[in-house]
């Protein structure tokens, strides 16, 4: 398996459905990110990410927003990861949390 995974902005897009690439709730979800936000996020939760700009999330080929690639750790899901991603975009934006508790 391999150590880590990647974060596309997609992801965590709140204009986009299910289908073409959100895999975070609505709510949860964010507008206008770019991957150096989400790579500064990711370390501030405490893992190694590196921004790749200019790579392809494969539903959306027509689009070079790029990615991050995260270093796992243990114990650590993805699905997990990328809502707490999103909730600690939404702290440095200084957005107030839609999610609920």
């Amino acid at each position: 398996m391999p150590d880590h995974f990647y974060v596309y902005p997609a992801y965590l897009d709140r204009g986009l459905s299910r289908a073409e690439g959100r895999r975070v709730p609505e709510a949860d979800g964010l507008s206008d990110l770019t991957v150096e936000e989400i790579a500064r996020a990711a370390q501030k939760l405490g893992y190694r990410a590196d921004a790749e700009p200019g790579k392809q999330y494969p539903r959306r080929a027509y689009l070079f927003a790029g990615r991050v690639k995260v270093t796992k750790r243990g114990g650590s899901a993805k699905a997990g990861f990328l809502r707490s991603l999103a909730r600690e975009i939404r702290k440095l934006r200084g957005e107030p949390s839609k999610a609920k508790a």
